[in-house]
C-alpha cells in the first residue's frame, strides 16, 4: 500500500467550498482504498488530506482521470498553497485490508 498525508492552505474563508469541490472529484478512482479530507480545528483555512491507495502507480495514475482534472481546475483559485506533505506505507486498519510487513 502506499499512503499520503499533506496539508492544502485554502485562500482565506474558501475551505468549505474547496472542500466540496475535492469531494465532488473523489468518485471511481482505481485503486484507491481510503481518502479522507479534515479541517484543522485550530487554523480556520487549513485542510489535512490523508490518502491510502493500492500502489503509488494508482496514485500517479488518478491525476488523470476527468473527474480529478475537473476538480484540480475548480480547485486552483480557492487555493493558497501546500503545507507538509508525508508518503507512507500504510500496513492496514479500521477499513483498510492487512498489508504484508515490507521493510
Amino acid at each position: 500500500m502506499y499512503g499520503l498525508i499533506g496539508q492544502i492552505k485554502a485562500a482565506p474563508g474558501q475551505r468549505d467550498a474547496l472542500i466540496e469541490i475535492m469531494l465532488e472529484g473523489l468518485m471511481a478512482m482505481p485503486g484507491c482504498l481510503s481518502y479522507i479530507l479534515a479541517r484543522d480545528p485550530l487554523e480556520e483555512d487549513l485542510i489535512w488530506v490523508t490518502e491510502v491507495w493500492d500502489s503509488p502507480i494508482s496514485h500517479q495514475n488518478s491525476l488523470g482521470l476527468p473527474s480529478v482534472q475537473q476538480a484540480i481546475m475548480k480547485a486552483r483559485p480557492l487555493i493558497a498553497g501546500f503545507g507538509q506533505r508525508f508518503e507512507t506505507l500504510p500496513v492496514g486498519g479500521h477499513g483498510l485490508p492487512r498489508n504484508q510487513m515490507q521493510e
